[in-house]
């Protein structure tokens, strides 16, 4: 698949199969990662890859944070489970802290840039990926339970990469809303 190809294809997947990947893939996608557009060469990205362990804590911090709000039925709990454990790699993606706030955009877009050149390997090898914020990813427990200090790095999401389970499509506005030329 050409870059075209997997630009036009990438879809967030919301949904995987439990099935693994090659590790190869993961590799491929960490080093096309790491080769992201960096104004100043900051090399602001950090990813920890979070292992079985990990990952079944996060289950356990996902469904307490999920009983605070209300209470958890079996479909939720399901769910909460399927989020955190199906894909086969999940990653905490996070951007080394910096207290200028200038260089601090830049490296965020750097980290975003870094992201999505893995969603887009995970594409072109017939994968799946998805970008997820908030909630559980930038709750004090988790940076504890991954080892992140959190006055050095902040997490700016987690990446899943696996099979897809389903395909996803979101229709798009045209083009010409969103492109104007002045004189």
């Amino acid at each position: 698949m050409d870059v075209y190809e997997a630009i036009l294809g990438r879809r967030t997947t919301h949904k995987f199969a439990p099935e693994p990947v090659d590790e190869a893939v993961i590799d491929r996608a960490l080093r096309a990662a790491h080769r992201a557009p960096n104004h100043k060469l900051t090399w602001p990205w950090r990813f920890t890859r979070v292992g079985p362990e990990g990952r079944a804590r996060l289950v356990e911090l996902g469904l307490r944070l999920e009983a605070a709000k209300h209470a958890v039925t079996e479909v939720q709990e399901k769910a909460v489970r399927a989020k955190l454990l199906h894909a086969a790699v999940l990653f905490a993606v996070g951007q080394v802290r910096n207290d200028d706030a200038a260089r601090a955009r830049e490296d965020y877009a750097a980290v975003a840039c870094a992201i999505h050149n893995m969603q887009l390997v995970a594409c072109a090898e017939g994968l799946g990926a998805k970008w997820s914020t908030g909630g559980i990813t930038c709750h004090p427990e988790t940076y504890a339970l991954l080892g992140i200090d959190p006055a050095v790095e902040e997490i700016v999401g987690f990446v899943w990469i696996g099979v897809p389970a389903q395909a996803c499509e979101v229709p798009r506005p045209p083009l010409e809303d969103f492109v104007r030329t002045t004189d």
